[in-house]
């Protein structure tokens, strides 16, 4: 089988620099980390390949520095990764992003089933993993807590929706979402880390995918439009209770209140 993980580095914290011409968030600053999410969807392509055989490729768009990422993804027994990148596909959108996705997906020759997480934590649109899906013609299941089964014909999963479970089997090719309780990722290992450091990321530029129509990537291809983006201010204001239990108990409620306890 053939599985096709995506996943994301994101910004590390909440302390991250807005572009103020595009709105973009600049990647780089404040430190990255991989997604959490995409935790859960590599834990979920390495436990399917070890009951059913195959290969896990990792596939991130991003700036060359994802290959940290990658590096991880190998440590934690992928056996392939691609990063999409080029300053073509900078300021994407939910479907400039799927579509170059896509596209990579393409290059790499399709896959029996792509694994995304539910959503990232700087977009949370929870869209992306559908999108590709759509782009390609294929079944998907989104919010994915559960693999039931997986065979080499299909895959049977349950989904918590907002108000329903719900039990699918879907036939391959096709993409599911997974969500962050559906297993426990595994940590990185020092001797794959080892065994794989010479092991190449490979790199794909706009020039490498079929489609090289430039109104369909980045920020040209992105009709969402943002009116603002901007950093939150800081505000941590603390309070400070002195005296005895009591006296600090009648403050306290005083301030959660507005009323003295009489």
């Amino acid at each position: 089988m053939k599985i096709i993980v995506c996943m994301k580095q994101v910004p590390a914290g909440t302390n991250v620099e807005i572009d103020p011409e595009t709105g973009a968030m600049k990647r780089l600053s404040g430190g990255n980390r991989t997604n959490p999410y995409d935790l859960f969807a590599l834990e979920t392509a390495l436990r399917l390949r070890e009951s059913l055989g195959g290969t896990v490729t990792v596939l991130t768009m991003g700036p060359p520095q994802a290959e940290e990422m990658m590096r991880d993804a190998y440590a934690c027994g992928a056996d392939e990764a691609v990063i999409l990148s080029d300053r073509k596909f900078a300021g994407a959108d939910v479907l400039a992003t799927s579509y170059t996705l896509m596209q990579g997906i393409q290059v790499l020759g399709g896959a029996d089933l792509i694994i995304c997480g539910r959503q990232t934590t700087d977009g949370d649109t929870a869209q992306v993993g559908p999108a590709i899906a759509e782009h390609l013609g294929i079944p998907h299941a989104a919010w994915v807590a559960e693999i039931v089964k997986a065979d080499q014909k299909s895959i049977t999963v349950r989904q918590d929706l907002a108000s329903v479970t719900q039990v699918s089997e879907i036939p391959y090719p096709c993409l599911i979402t997974v969500d962050k309780d559906s297993c426990v990722p595994r940590l990185p290992s020092y001797l794959l880390k080892r065994g794989t450091a010479n092991r190449p990321v490979k790199f794909l530029s706009f020039e490498d995918l079929p489609d090289q129509n430039m109104t369909r990537y980045g920020l040209i291809g992105s009709p969402t439009s943002v009116e603002r983006m901007f950093s939150p201010e800081p505000a941590e204001k603390q309070v400070y209770l002195k005296g005895s239990a009591r006296e600090k108990t009648e403050e306290l409620f005083s301030i959660l209140t507005g009323k003295k306890i009489i």
